[in-house]
């Protein structure tokens, strides 16, 4: 059984790595590239190898080289935990850009970028329409004389709270929500989101339309529409290429005195201290078991921690991958044998080269399913069923509330006995600290719970039974019925 575990990196993943270790009575030691916790935000390091102990097929364990201050240590593990995570090398794709050598200006990476100061009266240029860049945009229009943004596909922008003021991510995160998206078309799913996101706001007016063809894609910010609106940020189409001081995009219009280029192009992620065919294997998902554990070692004692896409919170899915790859470590859990693992991995491989299956290894992941199917492995899902049987009031939170981490303390190892109060009360503690100014006599809204109960279930019983209907008469029935109901919460389940 594994006692001492090496933890690759100090930021949320290795916390979570770290605390699931004490959790199950295992040692854990961690390496951080900075003298302070902090991950993706502090940087200065280093791990320089993770290699197979010489008896690694009977021990399972790993030899760990690190460096510090020019010196180097070596010690023994039992296991490896690597929570370096996505975001470690940046992607600076200069090539792709005609004409960028001769650019006189700035460029930086929007990893390099920390705050607005020195870009006042700048005209810049962001390159991407992610969730930096669209940050990153909005806090320079403050500053800067100009911003450009720049993108290839355009984006659904999100805002951070829904109807009525609630949390989105609380909002759209439900059970039941997850239950009707399973069993609705995508065609209907993407017509009602479509609907509702440009009923908020015109994404075709703004500049910020997906491209015909291109995939959806999601980012969650407040301001850039408002931005947009005031002139301080202009949305520009694909850049075509660059002068020493202008950039000339695809729609033929050219910006001229560019000062800065900020790429917020993404990042590549490697292993650099692992060793082949390791190394290699670890940057293709589709040979991490559950996104977890490398196909190939025949002894299950290195897991990597938080390389997922998540559509929720990646916080929730790298502690429940910690609890899992823990238990698995102590021998608590069990895995498929390497052959069998390899041989499906090759397999869908083979299949995806020839064009028979769709590489969906880098799509985001459905946040209740993964998590479930984690927690299945440890047995901490919770059976909604049962919980009905037993306790119909929590049940019915489970399924209508908020899919938070309470739920997956509710049963089987690292059971919390104030998991149900917390899932219970956990409406009344997101709004305490708002309620700040009491207005006496004021009309109580209806709460979220309320409407939840009222309409839930019935939307949920009626989207099973329009698909039994023939597909005429559904989709007249989604349209009349559905979309005002259901719409405001699945705006980004997808």
């Amino acid at each position: 059984m594994a006692r001492r575990v090496a933890v690759i990196g100090a930021g949320v993943s290795g916390l979570s790595s770290i605390k699931c270790c004490l959790d199950e009575d295992l040692e854990p030691t961690c390496f951080e590239r900075s003298n302070d916790i902090g991950g993706l935000w502090k940087f200065t390091t280093t791990v320089c190898s993770i290699t197979k102990h010489p008896d690694f097929s009977e021990t399972g364990q790993w030899d760990v080289v690190t460096e510090t201050e020019g010196k180097q240590e070596r010690a023994v593990f039992d296991a490896v935990m690597v929570c370096t995570g996505h975001y470690l090398n940046p992607c600076l794709p200069l090539e792709s850009f005609p004409g960028i050598h001769k650019f006189k200006g700035q460029i930086l990476h929007s990893q390099e970028y920390k705050s607005p100061e020195g870009f006042q009266g700048k005209r810049v240029l962001v390159i991407g329409l992610g969730n930096t860049a669209g940050d990153v945009a909005v806090e320079l229009s403050r500053t800067a004389a100009q911003v450009l943004l720049s993108t290839r596909t355009g984006a659904w922008v999100l805002q951070r709270s829904s109807a009525g003021g609630y949390p989105l991510t609380m909002v759209i995160t439900r059970r039941w929500l997850n239950f009707t998206a399973q069993v609705l078309p995508s065609c209907v799913l993407n017509w009602i989101q479509e609907r509702q996101l440009n009923k908020r706001l015109n994404h075709e007016n703004y500049g910020l339309s997906i491209t015909k063809g291109k995939k959806s894609k999601f980012i969650v910010n407040d301001e850039l529409p408002t931005c947009i609106l005031c002139g301080t940020v202009t949305m520009k189409t694909s850049l075509k290429e660059f002068t020493e001081t202008s950039a000339l995009f695809e729609d033929g219009t050219v910006e001229e005195n560019i000062d800065i280029v900020i790429f917020a192009t993404g990042y590549t992620f490697s292993f650099p201290f692992l060793e082949e065919p390791l190394k290699s294997l670890c940057t293709k998902k589709i040979f991490l078991y559950k996104q977890v554990f490398p196909s190939n070692l025949e002894r299950t004692t290195l897991a990597i921690i938080g390389l997922i896409s998540l559509k929720g919170s990646i916080l929730a899915g790298t502690e429940l991958q910690a609890r899992w790859a823990t238990r698995v470590f102590k021998g608590l859990c069990k895995i498929p044998p390497s052959q069998k693992l390899m041989a499906e991995a090759t397999k869908k491989e083979q299949l995806i080269e020839r064009g028979v299956m769709k590489d969906t290894s880098e799509d985001k992941l459905e946040f209740i399913l993964y998590l479930d199917d984690l927690a299945a492995c440890i047995g901490a899902k919770p059976s909604i069923p049962l919980l009905f049987l037993k306790d119909p009031r929590l049940a019915w939170e489970v399924f209508f509330g908020p899919c938070t981490p309470y739920q997956y303390r509710l049963v089987g190892p690292g059971k919390w006995d104030g998991a149900r109060n917390a899932i219970l009360t956990q409406w009344d503690r997101t709004l305490k600290p708002l309620k700040t100014r009491i207005v006496p006599n004021s009309t109580k809204p209806t709460s979220m719970s309320r409407y939840l109960k009222v309409w839930g279930a019935p939307i949920v019983l009626a989207s099973l039974l329009l698909i039994c209907k023939s597909l005429g008469f559904f989709f007249k029935s989604v349209q009349d019925n559905l979309q005002d109901r259901i719409s405001p919460y699945l705006i980004s389940i997808w």
